[in-house]
């Protein structure tokens, strides 16, 4: 058990997402940085879809009410257990009692605490995920207010202290200049894109655009020179999925994220791939990205890298706990 000391707008409980569902008008929703979830779910042993505490406002305060272990990551902050500073990404092990405080990020926007065994909230179409507009799943549909429980099974590892190398020290980056206040994502011509002036097409990839105020889980909405159609069209409503490049009338576009519409009707000019949603779900307001075109081949060549990355971090885990636990003398049938 957990119980949340302080907390600001918009923290909620979220797992990988609830897929299947659009054809009703569910949608997915689930982690924005679903890397980020997965590296702590590996360090921790935990099933790849445990849910955790997604942040997003800071500071954070919580008071484990059980010994449990846990790894912060998506972020660098200052993260202490009782006023000891403790690192991101790195599993620790705390008592019963103690004090998690997460303070606002120095690199990054959306934090992610993971707790060995995941996060007990009632399962709603497949998904412990809040679903904010709809007002269920999670912990009563809501973002988390000061006060609450969070119910976990109190697992502890019989190792802490070790943890991962943040996916952005170790997948490279598109190559873009050495600007690190741009992030750069690259995206793939959508089915509209013939219907945009050459002009706008041009821009799309050649401008810095500016994530406005205007953002959330929903979706990034741009700034920059307005992008135009050929001419008016009427186009029939689609699916949407994160990703989607959508321009509204106004031309400016709009970057669909976790908590995306089920379907939509503006025109589409891209969609960033799926290997590169985590940079921007750690982008934050009034930070410049450009898009970078690229094929549907290379769009799938490029997740290789982040299933490698995944796949030798649960090598390295299970490689350090075996040593560890064999330097302390426990069986391999032992519970951990």
């Amino acid at each position: 058990m957990m119980t949340i000391l302080e907390t600001s707008a918009l923290n909620t409980v979220q797992d990988l997402g609830r897929p299947g569902y659009r054809n009703l008008g569910v949608g997915t929703s689930g982690v924005m940085d679903a890397l980020a979830l997965r590296v702590g779910n590996i360090l921790l042993g935990n099933k790849i879809d445990d849910a955790c505490i997604e942040l997003q406002t800071y500071p954070f305060v919580l008071r484990l009410d059980a010994p449990a272990s846990l790894v912060v990551t998506g972020i660098d902050a200052d993260i202490e257990i009782d006023g000891r500073a403790i690192l991101p990404w790195m599993v620790e092990t705390v008592a019963a009692g103690q004090v998690l405080r997460v303070g606002a990020p120095r690199t990054g926007a959306r934090g992610y605490i993971c707790i060995a065994g995941g996060i007990e909230v009632p399962v709603v179409l497949g998904s412990r995920s809040t679903q904010l507009r709809g007002g269920f799943g999670g912990l009563d549909g809501r973002p988390l207010e000061a006060g609450d429980t969070l119910k976990t099974t109190g697992t502890t590892l019989d190792v802490a202290g070790y943890g991962a190398l943040p996916p952005a020290r170790v997948l490279d980056a598109v190559a873009c200049g050495d600007d690190a206040k741009v992030i750069h994502l690259r995206a793939m011509p959508a089915t509209d894109y013939e219907l945009f002036t050459p002009e706008s097409r041009r821009r799309l990839w050649d401008a810095a655009w500016r994530i406005t105020p205007q953002s959330n889980r929903v979706g990034y909405r741009l700034s920059g020179a307005p992008l135009e159609l050929r001419h008016r069209v009427e186009l029939r409503s689609y699916g949407v999925i994160a990703g989607i490049v959508q321009v509204p009338p106004a031309g400016e576009p709009i970057v669909q994220l976790a908590d995306a519409n089920t379907v939509g009707g503006y025109p589409r000019i891209a969609t960033v791939i799926e290997a590169d949603l985590w940079r921007l779900a750690q982008a934050r307001i009034g930070t410049r990205i450009r898009f970078h075109e690229c094929s549907f081949a290379e769009g799938v060549a490029a997740m290789r890298p982040v299933d490698a990355y995944l796949d030798d971090l649960r090598m390295m885990v299970a490689r350090y706990r075996a040593s560890a636990r064999c330097r302390a003398g426990i069986k391999s049938g032992d519970k951990a």
